[in-house]
């Protein structure tokens, strides 16, 4: 299988978008557009879902992801990520997606060029399909020490 590079941003047209592309256009749409309500329905309403990124650690349920998007979407910082070099894997009523984010964090004077390992799982749910599981990773340790300085800086 052939990684996808166009990326995903979330501004795409969807007309004639469906399934996984049509559920990841949304989800970025939501991040990049910090929409905390298009965000609470890409996720699973469910305590089973989880999210481990290079800042939050593991949040599992529903309620602690939706509190670190919260986080997210009322802080200073303004994050910008898009998913590239990306592959989609369908099996029955689940999909994962796995690939990369490029972007940028600000805040403040600080500006950080983000490079993630990114995968997601989604599950459907009613006939739509919600995400159930993220994991993001920065392979970078001088660009992860970089993150991490600006995100906790005052």
């Amino acid at each position: 299988m052939k990684p996808v590079e166009t990326p995903i941003t979330g501004g795409e047209d969807r007309i004639g978008l469906s399934g996984p592309h049509l559920a990841l256009s949304e989800f970025y749409e939501a991040f990049n557009n910090r929409d905390f309500e298009k965000m609470s329905r890409n996720w699973a309403d469910s305590e089973e879902i989880a999210m481990d990124n290079p800042l939050g650690g593991i949040r599992r349920g529903r309620a602690e992801i939706m509190e670190v998007y919260s986080r997210i979407f009322g802080g200073p910082a303004r994050v910008y990520v898009e998913f590239y070099d990306y592959t989609i894997h369908e099996a029955g009523g689940l999909f994962y997606a796995v690939g990369r984010e490029r972007g940028r964090f600000q805040k403040g004077g600080a500006s950080v060029e983000l490079a993630i390992r990114t995968s997601r799982v989604f599950r459907l749910v009613a006939g739509r399909w919600r995400q159930v599981h993220h994991h993001g990773s920065i392979d970078d340790p001088a660009l992860l020490d970089n993150y991490q300085r600006a995100v906790t800086e005052k």
